[in-house]
């Protein structure tokens, strides 16, 4: 009886356990990802260093899902920007609907070496975008790229960097009764 006791603790540990983990995986993911650029994700800062004297195109990229029912597309399809300087880029977003959307947009970077040197310091991407029907705005990322790509040999010799957005509706946690 003991043994099979143990084997029973051990089953309901090692279940606990994972539950934990499977928990856990997506906010350690984030944060890992955040940390290290992994996957194209790109950083936050509050103010960038200064331009360097060499410079790097930036395209854009923007995505709707259809379910959201926005037109959504970069102002600028590209630019040409100086490393460490600070630059903003504008994008428009107008709902299609007859009513109130709430969307959220995802993003990356690629080549995904350049994602832990693209550095954001505002983007509409933080926070959740309500539209009204028919509603039309503009929407700005304030951004630099980090001079220290210039010392990374998997990243120094980029020269074009494409920013993607894809913006999808926002859960709103009712249902239908």
């Amino acid at each position: 009886m003991t043994r099979n006791l143990r084997t029973a603790l051990l089953a309901v540990a090692g279940v606990a356990g994972m539950t934990g983990v499977g928990f856990a995986s997506v906010p350690l993911y984030r944060m890992f990802c955040q940390v290290t650029g992994f996957n194209g994700t790109t950083q936050r800062g509050q103010s960038a260093p200064g331009g360097v004297g060499d410079r790097v195109t930036v395209r854009f990229d923007a995505n709707a899902n259809p379910a959201l029912g926005w037109q959504f597309s970069p102002e600028r399809a590209s630019e040409t920007v100086d490393i460490g300087a600070r630059d903003m880029a504008f994008f428009t977003a107008k709902n299609l609907s007859d009513r109130p959307v709430t969307g959220t947009a995802t993003f990356n970077v690629t080549p995904s070496q350049a994602g832990k040197y693209f550095t954001k310091i505002q983007c509409f991407c933080f926070t959740q975008q309500t539209l009204q029907p028919g509603e039309k705005v503009r929407m700005p990322v304030v951004f630099f790229v980090d001079p220290k790509m210039l010392a990374d040999p998997d990243a120094r010799d980029i020269r074009a960097i494409t920013l993607s957005y894809t913006f999808y509706p926002v859960d709103s946690g009712k249902t239908n009764g």
